[in-house]
């Protein structure tokens, strides 16, 4: 069946319900004349006469009753479907994909979604952990979370989290047996363990600034890891210092585990971001999650 002609039973059908051209138009949004167009065009596509005119009343002729009683329950079952769609629409459901890197999801998202999504159990959150700046679109992604300074700029930036710090720290027995570094450059003679970035391949350089002077310095050691949370294991472990997130080894220097050296060369930097597509307009559920997010921060 074609659009028009969907239209067009539509039409007879107001028509037979209301008994009334003047009235069925009102309620459909059509002139008077238009109807009865439609209703001529409909009545001679199936060469049969489908309603009795008066000049004062409009009533069905009985194969305009039966077709009546034919699409009346179809188009309600129709109402009913597009009702439902409209709840569906409003009611917070449907799947978030969100890219972000293992620290944002473990430290950030994860603790948000404990509380969201028990409130919310339409809602469902697909993860996927990458360091690398992935591209939203490609990726079929609704948002991704990195940090303020890595963020696209075509795109809306919710920050979620306080400022960060990158922090160098050691265990007090691998400092026992090496001097702490004093300046950055000290790092050279101490073992390092080094980042492997997913992004490059390469070598993480530590990045340090004083007196809003940068200083980059590329470090060596026993142990080159592509993972976070090894690096602060190889800390403990003592095998060498670590340069790690503030919030990863806040714990471990307030129970004396790990050190913290160059703390004058480590100033904060904008922390995490919800960012997603400015052309993107927001369901209820990520709008939930966005405040979820936000309160977190």
């Amino acid at each position: 069946m074609k659009r028009d002609e969907l239209g067009d039973l539509a039409a007879f059908l107001a028509v037979a319900e209301e008994r009334s051209f003047t009235r069925a138009a009102a309620k459909i949004g059509l002139s008077q004349s238009a109807l009865s167009h439609t209703i001529r065009r409909l009545e001679a596509r199936l060469g049969i006469r489908l309603l009795l005119r008066t000049t004062r009343s409009v009533a069905p002729t009985e194969a305009g009753e039966r077709l009546a009683e034919s699409l009346r329950p179809a188009f309600d079952g129709i109402t009913a479907r597009i009702d439902a769609l409209s709840e569906l629409r409003d009611r917070p459901a449907g799947t978030i994909r969100i890219t972000c890197g293992e620290h944002a999801a473990r430290t950030i998202l994860w603790p948000a979604l404990e509380t969201l999504l028990p409130q919310y159990p339409d809602i469902r959150v697909e993860i996927a952990t990458d360091y690398r700046l992935v591209d939203l679109a490609e990726g079929r992604f609704d948002a991704g979370i990195r940090l303020g300074e890595n963020l696209p700029d075509d795109m809306i930036a919710v920050p979620i989290s306080p400022e960060k710090r990158m922090v160098v720290v050691g265990s007090p027995a691998y400092l026992a047996a090496h001097p702490a570094p004093v300046t950055p450059q000290d790092l050279t003679g101490h073992a390092c363990i080094n980042l492997r970035l997913p992004t490059r391949g390469g070598l993480y350089v530590w990045e340090f600034e004083k007196d809003g002077r940068p200083l980059n310095i590329r470090v060596d050691g026993p142990v080159i890891v592509n993972d976070m949370d090894l690096m602060l294991k190889g800390a403990q472990c003592g095998l060498g210092l670590a340069i790690l997130m503030d919030d990863q080894v806040v714990d471990d220097i307030a129970e004396g585990r790990l050190v913290q050296v160059l703390e004058d060369w480590s100033p904060p930097f904008a922390g995490y971001h919800l960012y997603y597509p400015s052309r993107r307009q927001p369901t209820p559920a990520f709008t939930l999650l966005i405040e979820a997010l936000r309160r977190r921060g």
